[in-house]
């Protein structure tokens, strides 16, 4: 499997000739950006770099330092400019597991790199491979898609009240569009007959709605795969009961995230589950784990999970003959017992190191599975492309002004009482909501209230300009009123672009 850049108008000509680069004659290495990350990472990535070295990949690589040790050298998102750099140059990033210092401000780099490399793609296999590894469910063979780059992950957060927090979940079009699409075509070249998509749009109607909506959308374009919808509660729980019955599952990001590593433990081991991050110009391979730092420099450490990202990449880089061998080798070595500790089980026959497995890989390099199915990679190409969406008739009509209010015993009554006197210039209070719940007009004394208000002023006639909302908000403050956020309320083309209140 390879990325085509076709169709799109920010392709990288680099990008392109280095993942249709083909491992039948290789002639010249491929440079690939290599960082030790944190914990268990530096021991496993020795493994993992030793087995392809063995299996004759035509790679070289390029050394960057990259997590704990950069936070606290001052970079606070965990990667130097000059790293960054480097993996723009060479556009493929074998990583190992980072950690990211708790408290301060310190943000996810794992995060970091998917959104501002734009690799909105992460493509999370997840098999079993019983009876050698102990698995609840010894038929699972799925593939979670997940978005990379938006939804609650876009980690834009405030405290608003004393009492109140809030996070945005951002889903745009272009973003779903994208996802959707690249796992139709994942499963169109990867022989998958299914792909099921999970969303809770029957609560957020306008996110995950659209994410819903774009799945129907380009379903009908690929009449020979079957779509269908789960809500993703009771989705998550038929992944975790029954996950051979999913075979392609598409998500939004944190969704995504979550369904992964239940589907991976569900197999048997997170440790063993390798990931990609697939943009239209830098792509990305990991373990999806951790870094471990309880187990770090004792040699036990699982290395399969990067060495399975490994593999993807060689299979990103149409490298398949080596792919196949690489992960036969590491099939036939499950095979043979030769289990590091945490999958070490009844079937197992010896309990090796990180190094002794490596090792152990490494003889069986031209050996394939006896039992387990052996790997089989095509030159298949998934096609990769983000676009824009057309611009629609944008009206305004009316806006939500949140308050911290914590007066009057916070009876909603005297608060809309007193909101309404500051009526006028073509806007007028509709509803008050508290935590998304109307409680004026004729709210009920049962609904708990918190110091958070919703205040929705809507246009007195078809539309309203921004300066009148400019007066109103000076209204409130001159009243008193302690705004702490606007949001303003828009029809698309005449379709309403906002959520009625529960009770409206």
């Amino acid at each position: 499997m390879s990325v085509d850049l076709q169709d799109s108008p920010t392709a990288s000509p680099s990008h392109v000739a280095s993942a249709q680069h083909s491992d039948t004659h290789p002639t010249e290495t491929i440079p690939v950006v290599v960082a030790h990350g944190d914990g268990i990472g530096p021991e496993i990535m020795e493994a993992t770099l030793r087995i392809l070295d063995a299996a004759g990949a035509p790679l070289h690589y390029d050394t960057i330092e990259v997590g704990e040790a950069v936070y606290k050298s001052g970079h606070t998102s965990g990667i130097a400019p000059e790293a960054w750099d480097t993996i723009r140059k060479n556009k493929i990033l074998l990583k190992a597991p980072i950690t990211t210092p708790q408290g301060g401000g310190y943000k996810s780099l794992n995060v970091t790199l998917r959104k501002s490399l734009g690799m909105f793609a992460n493509v999370r296999p997840v098999k079993s491979f019983a009876p050698y590894v102990n698995s609840p469910h010894p038929n699972i063979d799925l593939v979670i898609i997940r978005e990379n780059e938006e939804d609650t992950y876009a980690g834009i957060e405030h405290r608003q009240t004393t009492e109140v927090y809030q996070t945005l979940k951002l889903i745009t079009r272009p973003g779903s569009e994208a996802i959707v699409r690249y796992a139709f075509e994942y499963a169109r070249t990867h022989d998958r007959s299914r792909v099921t998509c999970m969303t809770k749009d029957n609560i957020m109607k306008l996110t995950d709605g659209l994410f819903h909506r774009v799945f129907k959308e380009i379903a009908a374009e690929y009449p020979d795969i079957e779509a269908e919808h789960r809500i993703i509660d009771i989705g998550s729980a038929l992944i975790g009961a029954r996950p051979a019955d999913f075979d392609v599952v598409v998500a939004p990001n944190l969704y995504g995230d979550i369904i992964s590593d239940i589907a991976a433990e569900a197999s048997g081991s997170v440790g063993l589950a390798g990931s990609a991050n697939i943009g239209e110009r830098v792509a990305m391979f990991e373990a999806v784990h951790g870094s471990a730092p309880d187990i770090a420099g004792q040699g036990i450490a699982n290395p399969s999970g990067l060495l399975r990202g490994a593999i993807m990449m060689l299979d990103h880089l149409n490298l398949d003959r080596i792919a196949e061998k690489v992960e036969n080798a590491w099939l036939k070595t499950l095979e043979d017992g030769l289990h590091t500790g945490d999958v070490y089980g009844e079937n197992s026959t010896r309990r090796v190191s990180t190094a002794e497995f490596a090792d152990a890989v490494i003889e069986r390099l031209g050996e394939a599975p006896a039992t387990l199915p052996a790997a089989h990679y095509t030159d298949a190409d998934v096609t990769v492309g983000v676009h824009r969406t057309p611009t629609v008739e944008k009206t305004l009509v009316g806006v939500d002004v949140f308050l911290d209010w914590n007066q009057s015993n916070r009876q909603p009554d005297a608060l809309g009482n007193a909101l309404k006197e500051q009526d006028g210039n073509g806007l007028r209070l509709k509803l008050i909501t508290n935590r998304g719940v109307k409680v004026f007009p004729d709210g009920l004394p049962e609904t708990f209230w918190t110091d958070h208000w919703r205040c929705r002023f809507v246009a007195t006639d078809d539309s309203v300009q921004a300066g009148q909302i400019v007066d109103l908000l000076g209204r409130l403050a001159e009243a008193g009123f302690d705004v702490i956020k606007t949001e303003n309320l828009y029809t698309f083309n005449g379709e309403r672009g906002y959520s009625l209140a529960q009770g409206e």
